[in-house]
């Protein structure tokens, strides 16, 4: 069934019509059809455009075709003609109900009931995307509790630099993903308004009561102009911005539990549930679940950059280019939503290696600067105390030892000024334990903060 057949005189193509239909992949959101067509009957009957025995068999009609959608008892078949989600809502209702049916698409064009059915699906996604982000967040507080005292070094040009926690090195990604999250919120308050109404592009001339229709759906308002409501991808561009700014964060840190998986490295033990093994060595345990998160980020890179070349030469109003919008958004979704859910899995189970962490941070010289630090509060220029600790360093690459281990007359032949609380000066808790302002892996810094994270999370829930 087709919506529009009236003014022709042949049949479509067979493979024009599979070209062009769209019921392959906007069948995902026939929830959202139908919600957004009870709303606007509703509308209709208000306006006095319907009868209320219509609006009530219609109404009656959609539900029943709901819930059949739901329980399995009606499918929907890309061979059964109709185009898209829209046709076959209307089509099986009025099979269903008769004449009453044909009435459903009174005021109303495909246009503005597209856009509809996007931004109602898209505003479902994006809370579940957020309560997974969420998810991931809490998992990232818990490891940042339990780790406040776990040393381990830190990293510029991948380099070992200087001493920080466990704790303060997943806080950094905390930061990340919090501000993802309030990028997911911006994008729904700001997409966060009804286009129904709006017609192809111009309106109706039917007394439609837009703001109702918005109150129905929980839309904080109307669209205020027409043309752009049909034709605005903004919201998909914006949303598919967050999403690969997610999926970056994610495989930073997915490329980190790689290397940190390594057996050059072992900072990490990932649990079996989360690796895979090799059909020919069986020594091997990899991190294919990282390894495929990391891979997938360039998948939702291509969705933002194929959806910003398909907006970008368009006039206004809408255009049928618009449709491949939604095959790119619903993958970048889905994607998204998968690699949360699997990456909150594999922190969840995984396992840190707290005593390897530490011997590195302590073999990498991660201690020099606070040993530098040390001759300046002696007195020293920081000049010449960075050539000494330069000259200690280069003495301990050759004997193999770390500086904790260097004997005290070895650093008194390059500068009589050290002395025996010289060890205490560079241990990696003193090293840690000095470092208290906000925003430092101090423990003490580090609680405070982890407070306010926890803080800060309980109040977005009850918001």
């Amino acid at each position: 069934m087709k919506l529009w057949g009236g003014r022709f005189t042949k049949e479509t193509n067979q493979l024009v019509h599979n070209f062009n239909e769209s019921l392959s992949f906007d069948q995902k959101f026939y929830r959202q059809d139908i919600r957004g067509s009870i709303a606007h009957v509703k509308m209709l009957a208000k306006q006095g455009i319907l009868s209320e025995k219509d609006r009530d068999d219609i109404i009656r009609g959609l539900e029943g075709i709901l819930e059949d959608l739901e329980s399995g008892k009606l499918t929907i078949s890309t061979d059964s003609g109709y185009e898209d989600i829209h046709s076959f809502v209307e089509g099986t209702l009025t099979e269903r109900i008769g004449e009453a049916g044909k009435r459903l698409h009174t005021g109303r064009s495909r246009n503005d009931q597209v856009a509809l059915d996007m931004k109602l699906y898209i505003r479902d996604e994006i809370d579940e995307l957020d309560g997974l982000v969420e998810g991931l967040l809490l998992e990232l507080l818990e490891v940042m509790e339990k780790n406040t005292e776990t040393y381990m070094p830190g990293f510029t040009h991948l380099q070992k630099a200087q001493p920080i926690t466990l704790a303060h090195h997943v806080g950094a990604y905390f930061e990340m993903f919090s501000r993802d999250r309030s990028r997911l919120s911006d994008i729904r308050r700001r997409m966060n308004y009804c286009p129904l109404g709006s017609g192809a592009l111009a309106g109706t001339t039917y007394p439609l009561d837009r703001e109702y229709t918005a109150s129905l759906l929980d839309f904080a308002g109307p669209t205020l102009n027409s043309m752009d409501s049909v034709a605005d991808r903004d919201y998909l561009i914006e949303l598919l911005a967050a999403l690969s700014t997610i999926s970056m964060h994610l495989s930073r840190f997915c490329e980190e539990i790689i290397i940190w998986n390594t057996n050059e490295y072992r900072f990490v033990e990932l649990d079996d549930s989360y690796s895979t093994g090799s059909s020919i060595m069986p020594q091997k345990k990899n991190p294919d679940i990282a390894e495929l998160i990391r891979g997938k980020c360039g998948r939702v890179y291509g969705a933002l950059v194929a959806l910003l070349t398909t907006m970008k030469g368009l006039p206004l109003a809408y255009n049928k280019d618009m449709q491949e919008d939604k095959e790119l958004t619903f993958d970048a979704v889905d994607t998204v939503k998968g690699c949360l859910s699997l990456f909150t899995g594999m922190i969840a189970s995984m396992s840190f290696r707290k005593d390897v962490m530490e011997a590195s941070a302590r073999h990498g010289f991660t201690n020099a600067t606070d040993a530098a630090d040390y001759l300046v509060n002696k007195g020293v220029p920081f000049r010449d105390a960075h050539g000494i600790v330069g000259q200690l360093v280069l003495l301990c690459i050759e004997k193999g030892i770390a500086l904790d281990d260097l004997p005290l007359e070895e650093y008194r032949r390059i500068s009589p000024v050290f002395d025996q609380d010289v060890y205490e000066a560079i241990s990696m808790k003193t090293c840690v334990d000095k470092r208290q302002t906000l925003g430092a892996p101090g423990p003490e810094a580090m609680k405070k903060v982890i407070a306010v994270y926890r803080e800060r999370l309980m109040a977005q829930r009850e918001d």
